[in-house]
């Protein structure tokens, strides 16, 4: 990939986000343009196109799994969606969010991503 991505930009530390977990391979935090409350967005480190173009795919998918878990507790519901996406930003990554309808009455960013991030 010859021109940063945003999200390579958020790995980097030149744009900011509200991170729910990070470790040396991948990253976890709340998109700025949620669908639902909590919409949470899974990536990769590695600069990879496609999600089954990730050399730690199993790593991947169990964090993503982790997420959704903590995401039933935190929003108190049984459905979370899990897509997995490339289209819109050319770096692979996951949506997470729930069912619960984007009312626009949770703005806390930082106060949703706490609630997640003790809730993994």
């Amino acid at each position: 990939m010859s021109e940063k991505t945003i999200f390579k930009k958020i790995i980097d530390g030149e744009l900011p986000s509200y991170k729910i977990y990070e470790d040396d391979d991948f990253l976890v935090f709340l998109n700025i343009y949620p669908l639902n409350p909590g919409h949470t967005l899974v990536i990769p480190k590695q600069e990879v196109r496609w999600v089954w173009q990730v050399e730690k795919y199993d790593e991947y998918l169990k964090l993503a799994r982790l997420v959704a878990l903590a995401h039933q507790k935190v929003f108190n519901t049984e459905m979370i969606f899990m897509d997995v996406r490339g289209d819109e930003v050319p770096h692979a990554h996951i949506h997470i969010r729930s069912n619960l309808p984007n009312d626009g009455t949770e703005k806390n960013f930082e106060k949703i991503a706490e609630k997640i991030k003790k809730a993994l």
